[in-house]
């Protein structure tokens, strides 16, 4: 099989919450697999359909002189779904504390 992908991934585990758009409500957590500059791959019990839009933040892991997590809020699109995990593309990301 040939790779596709345009982009490297590096497979991590790191918590994911998949949150309503404009909101800080978390409708599912989960966890990645894999990431890339591209887009994700993380576990989800929730069905979420593919081609729909989603918001979610990942927390990066953080220094033990960290005050806070560091957390990346992400948009991007479902592309594929395999039983319990789903992928999704990267579009647009900003950093919050």
């Amino acid at each position: 099989m040939i790779e596709q992908r345009k982009s490297r991934r590096f497979d991590l585990q790191l918590p994911v919450e998949v949150v309503r758009t404009g909101s800080a409500e978390t409708a599912w957590s989960g966890e990645t697999k894999n990431l890339s500059s591209c887009g994700v791959l993380f576990t989800s019990e929730a069905d979420i359909p593919v081609g729909a839009l989603i918001e979610y933040v990942i927390t990066l892991p953080s220094p033990p002189s960290a005050r806070t997590p560091v957390r990346l809020r992400c948009l991007g699109k479902v592309v594929r779904r395999e039983s319990i995990s789903a992928a999704a593309t990267l579009e647009r990301y900003e950093f919050i504390r």
